[in-house]
């Protein structure tokens, strides 16, 4: 396959994926905003040749559809896949050895490869000012590496063997970074990068990290996939990409040689800078907080180098076609990982983290004629003590028992939950607990809470397929629309607090209650503006689920507690925005009537359909 970035573009260019931006381009709000044109368009990948302040190239929307990524992997994606299985089932090569003899030979034939030489000589240093300077939204606090694979060492097990490849944002300019000696470095909790940050830190050293961008797409994609343990990145860089992934070291500094950019440096134990604003992929800006701050040693580029980049935001964007990848490649790796468990799926128009979907299985009491949730209690648990998916607010789980059930077949799954769930039983709470650190929904950075519902059994009720009677003409909440059969959405005053919320919300709830039993309508969302709220089903799980913590803002009619298990007769999730909450994405207008040249008649994307 490639060996290289430029090999891929020139692959997509032959069979008509890729377009050329010919015309000056300003890093600085427009580039992204071109992409985000051509992305939601479901158009090319795009190479610009003429970045303005800079003279590298710059590509984006190479995994813009999964067709394209499909095809960019063509040629290795079945035995990547065979090796998925084996590590993921190890039983299945002991049963069946010659028929999996190849995907031992294909891990085999990727182990990375050390080279002489390579990328870090004198010739191909440049300096961080010297890049495509990219800024996606207005409040960023800078220009951001966006498809970066940082690598890091365990200083314990030195080696590339035991390093961590991931995708962790870096800031390259802004706040109070020093101009090409410093740059940000944030990483999310649960990544491997912090363990071995931990352990320098232990030993009071700094930790050596290097910055690659660029290089053959599969070393982008193996950055960001959850791999089964004792499979390293790199391997599965080198298996994608059908070429060993092949690197030097300098001055004690991991380089990969087939990298177009690689920036080298040191995290040194206790030291910060504020790092963001930065547009993020829950639809909202991450807050300035301090994070590692990375001494820059050394920036190479490749001659002819070009800068790949994407642009994050609200659901969906480029990375939706990661997601969709990685569950290609590794699906059943939950499976091995929480016997059980047969499907969880982080919903993408939710923003990833802050929704899952789940089936597992009811086996515990098979002859009891009383369905409820009981193995799934435990299978919940056990999800939301798993690695990424620890970092989930609200988990909707269920197991099949008459039918056949899909959890991205979304509404009718959350369709199915409803129909079943006890609100008297079925709800379970954690609190005070860790959630994404991009979700300001909760009670501070990495804090907030989880809410689980966990249904099973026999059919409890109709859903209402109109908006009931009874939730019409409510003081203070108005303009009530049907989201989906069960669930309703009520338009709020704007929030002012959560004392004020509650006096709100307890009149509602009685007013409710005062017209008689709801029991078609199990699910009530609280919005600033029902009418948005209700116009898609992806505006709902975006807008429910991303601004909602559920300790604080889950309400029930007749709700209370029963022996300290929260119960309540109608779900009521009040989904305003609330003062903590990082602002939502917005972007500029002027911008967006700027690059309107690009795409008339004669110009680069003027030929380009549908955009």
């Amino acid at each position: 396959m490639y060996r290289n970035l430029e090999e891929c573009l020139a692959d997509l260019e032959r069979h008509g994926h890729l377009a050329r931006v010919r015309e000056e381009v300003d890093p600085y709000l427009e580039m992204a905003a071109i992409h985000r044109r051509v992305y939601d368009a479901g158009g090319p990948a795009l190479l610009f040749e003429n970045v303005k302040g800079s003279k590298f190239r710059a590509a984006s929307n190479l995994f813009g559809t999964i067709e394209r990524s499909r095809f960019i992997f063509r040629n290795t994606w079945e035995a990547v896949q065979k090796v998925m299985v084996v590590r993921n089932d190890p039983m299945k090569a002991l049963k069946s050895p010659f028929q999996h003899v190849g995907a031992g030979l294909t891990a085999w034939k990727a182990l990375p490869q050390k080279t002489p030489g390579g990328l870090a000589v004198p010739a191909n240093e440049v300096r961080i000012s010297d890049l495509p300077l990219i800024q996606s939204w207005p409040m960023d606090g800078g220009a951001f590496v966006t498809l970066p694979q940082v690598y890091s060492e365990d200083p314990d097990k030195p080696g590339i063997m035991n390093s961590n490849l991931g995708m962790y944002r870096v800031q390259l300019n802004g706040n109070e970074y020093e101009t090409d000696k410093e740059i940000g470095v944030h990483y999310q909790i649960h990544r491997g990068i912090g363990i071995h940050q931990a352990k320098t830190n232990k030993l009071g050293v700094p930790l050596k990290v290097s910055c690659f961008v660029g290089g053959p797409p599969a070393h982008t994609l193996a950055a960001v996939m959850p791999l089964p343990e004792g499979l390293s990145e790199m391997t599965v860089a080198g298996m994608l990409a059908g070429n060993r992934f092949r690197y030097s070291y300098s001055e004690g500094f991991c380089i990969s040689n087939d990298a177009d950019f690689v920036i080298t440096g040191e995290i040194h134990p206790g030291e910060t800078k504020p790092e963001g604003p930065f547009g993020d992929h829950l639809g909202y800006y991450s807050l300035t907080h301090p994070f590692p701050v990375m001494k820059v040693h050394k920036v190479y580029a490749k001659p002819g180098a070009i800068w790949p980049f994407t642009v994050v935001g609200r659901p969906p964007q480029e990375d939706t076609s990661f997601g969709q990848l990685i569950h290609e490649l590794t699906g059943d790796a939950i499976r091995q990982e929480i016997p059980g468990v047969q499907e969880v799926h982080a919903v993408d128009a939710a923003g990833v983290h802050p929704l899952l979907f789940a089936i597992g299985s009811e086996r515990y009491t098979p002859y009891s004629e009383d369905k409820r949730p009981a193995e799934l209690l435990t299978l919940a648990n056990r999800i939301l003590g798993t690695g990424q998916l620890s970092l989930a607010k609200y988990l909707f789980i269920t197991a099949e028992d008459r039918q056949p059930l899909d959890t991205h077949r979304e509404e009718e799954f959350l369709a199915y939950i409803l129909e079943r769930i006890d609100l008297r039983r079925d709800i379970h709470f954690q609190t005070n607990t860790t959630i994404d650190t991009l979700d300001y929904s909760g009670t501070g950075l990495n804090t907030g809470s989880k809410v689980v519902f966990a249904a099973y059994g026999n059919k409890l009720r109709e859903l209402c397929r109109d908006v009931p009677e009874e939730l019409r003409e409510l003081r203070d909440f108005g303009g009530a629309k049907l989201v989906m059969p069960g669930i309703v959405a009520l338009q709020g005053p704007a929030f002012s607090g959560y004392e004020a919320a509650q006096r709100e919300i307890d009149e509602l709830c009685a007013a409710i209650r005062d017209r008689g039993p709801l029991t078609s309508c199990p699910m009530i969302v609280i919005a600033d503006d029902s009418e948005f709220l209700s116009a898609t089903l992806a505006n709902f799980l975006w807008t429910a689920f991303t601004r909602s913590n559920p300790s604080h803002d889950i309400y029930g009619v007749n709700g209370g507690y029963e022996f300290k298990h929260w119960a309540c007769d109608n779900v009521i999730i009040d989904a305003r925005a609330k003062p903590h909450q990082a602002p939502p994405l917005v972007a500029d207008p002027a911008v967006e009537r700027g690059i309107e040249r690009l795409f008339v008649q004669g110009a680069s994307l003027g030929g380009l359909k549908n955009l």
